[in-house]
């Protein structure tokens, strides 16, 4: 006979994925969504669940609000973060985000567009995750977040013209192409950097390339946004040969793209345009490579 205890955990368990993943597009950290999904778990555990009607809703509901409670002060940890915040990377290959088959599911993961929801207030980003990611209607959103249904839609409205918005004004693109060629123009980015061959390297880089290097003041990284094609070859060359010099080097998907593995101590995703590289982020704090390298140690 199963238990109430053993019932109510599997109850919990098969709607964890989702609640994982609502909290980590919220708050851009993968550490941060597993403490909201305990959170949220010790909540469940002292309901009363047979005034629960739909464990899904009720525990998705939990799960946005602290996610809301909890972006106040997680904004004030990025005022003070040192040097260029970038969100927690995290192995998607394996369906941690849930499912990523389309375009609009990737985009949903991306380092690009999880930044630019740090533009968005919380309500906004609330409203904008749970549609554009889950395909909540808006009548379900309102249920949520306790708000009415034609304010939900304005609320949307205004959240996806901002990162429109901002898409626009940083002019970002993604290089769309079969992983065959990715992996071609970033074997030859990495033989450039990795070589020395500093003319080889500039002619792989977009003039207006742009490299962002998150260490969080715990190991040296770059404090600003290296910008131009000049800076950044001489930038890259310098951090492959001291940082991670006869580092094993794989390729695995980070939030929904192709990304590199230096061993366990560095993610670095790259961007092409055109053929070249425009865009170049790499996340070397080590702490925010915990929750990957949990995810490695299990593959």
């Amino acid at each position: 006979m199963i238990t109430h205890v053993t019932a109510s955990a599997a109850d919990f368990e098969e709607h964890r994925p989702r609640m994982f993943g609502i909290a980590y597009r919220m708050l851009g950290s993968a550490a941060e969504a597993e403490d909201i999904v305990q959170d949220a778990y010790l909540r469940w555990e002292s309901a009363d669940r047979t005034a629960i009607e739909h464990p899904g809703a009720w525990l998705a509901k939990v799960t946005t609000n602290l996610c809301l409670n909890s972006l106040t002060s997680a904004r004030a940890r990025r005022e003070t973060y040192v040097g260029p915040w970038l969100p927690e990377p995290v192995l998607t290959g394996d369906g941690t985000l849930g499912p990523l088959e389309s375009a609009e599911q990737r985009d949903s993961v991306s380092m690009a567009l999880l930044l630019l929801l740090e533009q968005l207030t919380p309500a906004e980003r609330a409203v904008y995750v749970l549609r554009e990611a889950f395909a909540y209607s808006h009548r379900e959103i309102a249920g949520l977040l306790d708000l009415g249904e034609a304010n939900c839609r304005q609320i949307h409205r205004r959240a996806a013209a901002r990162v429109a918005a901002e898409r626009e004004a940083t002019r970002e693109k993604r290089f769309s192409a079969d992983p065959e060629r990715w992996r071609g123009l970033l074997e030859s980015f990495l033989t450039a950097a990795r070589s020395g061959d500093l003319a080889r390297l500039e002619g792989m880089l977009a003039a207006d390339v742009r490299y962002v290097s998150d260490g969080g003041g715990v190991v040296n990284a770059a404090r600003r946004p290296i910008l131009g094609r000049d800076k950044v070859a001489r930038f890259a060359m310098g951090a492959m040969a001291k940082y991670v010099a006869g580092v094993p080097v794989g390729v695995a998907e980070v939030n929904g793209t192709p990304a590199v593995l230096f061993g366990e101590v560095a993610v670095l995703l790259v961007e092409f345009e055109n053929g070249l590289v425009s865009d170049i982020s790499t996340v070397v704090n080590p702490e925010k490579l915990a929750f990957l390298r949990r995810q490695l140690s299990r593959s």
